[in-house]
């Protein structure tokens, strides 16, 4: 059974070694994850190559999303790593390196002097920590208070919720991630905190200055982000719900229908979805989910996203394989259900891509109808892939093409299965081929019946305006 829905593994110590992560593959896993906010560029390189040699071992087109860190604000090193801040004690933020103590932290921001104001909420730790500035000499020391206390540990993340911090989004160690990631050809790219449109735009510079066809991957995270949400997924080619910070910037409470938000326009606008944080997190030491997890991972999927996120339940956790195999269950229980399939949404008139998107549109819509098993369709570019998707047809999806970083790009992308084809003869000689293909492979079966789409002449491979509908014999 192939899931619709895909599955985002998070690479780590506990799922780089080959024999783990060729299991976690086979139990459902889509795209890999490299994190850039932990590991060596030794560690991303191991993983890569072992991902790409599976890819041939078992010929399959598992993609690459090279996740880059952003602005993230942490605090430094802590005295024996765990110190107890106590409620109603104040406390000096500096940006002079030290190790931290009750009386004294370090934060790795050098603008948060000046970037932040008396009364400006300091959140540590995903939110577990919270201190409320008293005063700052806008230089390198920030006097707080603490609210809500706790045992801190080294290197925890901050966030802040109230300031407009200064920090460019794609940081110096971004660029040399970056780097790393375009040199050895990533899929996908997530930008991490965005902020503007303004922050996809000058990374797809960056990308198409080195000629590379990575594709860029929003991470929303910030609420300015939110404000600007449309014209960020409209420029983006996918955008991740990354839950965690999120829901530290923004009160929790909105989180849920931001979600649901953020999963619609998605969808209307043709570009992939990734729900992401602790969607299965108590199996980091745990055998099995709670019952909350599993229903979170369940809505996601009833939501109509394009894929679900592991990170530390596949990175670190005591079972990256069981996680999967689970996490494939609950996604295919879902999908048994008719509820999420069907959102179409007709094309606009007066557009370039009209009569590409009146072909997708329509396929799916005679799909429904005539209840075809598959809708099939050869391209170079992606794009009548990404526009299938987006209508959730609960016909199979094959793709046919001969652009092999467009296959392993697909596998993010709802409902689509790739497979690699270069036989460009006459149009009804390559759908008869394509569908001996899929028979002899047990995609379709004698007397299903099934929608071919097209570009005519076929050898121009021009945009989709061919409809086809026909029983595989």
């Amino acid at each position: 059974m192939i899931n619709k829905t895909k599955i985002v593994a998070t690479m780590g110590p506990a799922s780089t070694p080959p024999d783990i992560l060729e299991a976690m593959i086979i139990a459902g896993v889509n795209i890999c994850r490299i994190n850039f906010s932990h590991g060596s560029y030794e560690d991303a390189k191991s993983a890569i190559t072992t991902i790409r040699n599976i890819n041939k071992k078992l010929q399959m087109h598992v993609g690459i999303l090279a996740d880059l860190q952003g602005p993230k604000l942490r605090i430094g090193e802590v005295l024996n790593n765990a110190i107890n801040l106590l409620v109603d004690k104040e406390i000096i933020i500096t940006t002079n390196k030290c190790i931290g103590d009750e009386t004294r932290i370090y934060i790795t921001y050098p603008q948060f002097p000046k970037d932040v104001a008396v009364g400006d909420n300091v959140l540590i730790d995903d939110g577990k920590i919270l201190l409320k500035v008293l005063s700052t000499n806008r230089t390198d020391e920030v006097r707080a208070k603490v609210i809500y206390g706790g045992t801190l540990s080294s290197k925890k993340g901050v966030n802040l919720p109230n300031t407009k911090i200064s920090l460019p989004c794609l940081t110096e160690k971004d660029l040399q991630d970056l780097d790393f990631a375009l040199e050895n050809e990533v899929e996908w790219i997530g930008l991490s905190f965005v902020r503007s449109v303004t922050d996809i735009v000058d990374l797809k510079e960056i990308i198409k200055k080195r000629n590379k066809r990575a594709r860029v991957i929003a991470k929303i995270e910030k609420p300015e982000a939110i404000g600007e949400i449309d014209n960020i997924i409209d420029m983006s080619d996918g955008i991740m719900v990354a839950r965690g910070d999120l829901g530290v910037e923004l009160p929790m409470e909105q989180v849920p229908m931001i979600q649901k938000m953020l999963v619609n326009k998605c969808i209307n606008a043709s570009k992939p979805v990734i729900i992401a944080t602790q969607m299965m997190e108590s199996m980091i030491s745990n055998f099995s989910p709670t019952r909350a997890e599993v229903n979170d991972v369940a809505n996601a999927v009833m939501d109509g996203a394009d894929a679900v996120m592991l990170s530390g339940e596949t990175s670190v956790g005591k079972y990256p394989v069981k996680v999967i195999e689970n996490m494939k269950k609950i996604v295919a229980e879902v999908e048994n259900l008719g509820a999420i399939y069907y959102r179409e949404h007709p094309p606009v008139l007066k557009t370039q891509t009209f009569i590409s998107d009146s072909i997708c549109f329509n396929a799916c819509l005679v799909a429904k109808q005539a209840g075809a098993s598959a809708i099939v369709s050869m391209t170079n570019s992606g794009y009548t892939a990404f526009k299938i998707s987006s209508h959730r047809p609960k016909a199979n999806i094959y793709i046919f093409t001969d652009n092999e970083s467009l296959l392993t790009s697909l596998s993010l992308v709802w409902g689509v299965k790739g497979f690699y084809y270069n036989r460009y003869e006459s149009t009804d000689q390559t759908i008869s081929d394509i569908k001996d293909l899929l028979k002899a492979g047990g995609y379709v079966k004698t007397d299903e019946l099934v929608i071919n789409i097209a570009s005519i002449p076929m050898h121009e491979r021009g945009r989709t305006n061919m409809l086809k509908l026909s029983y595989i014999s």
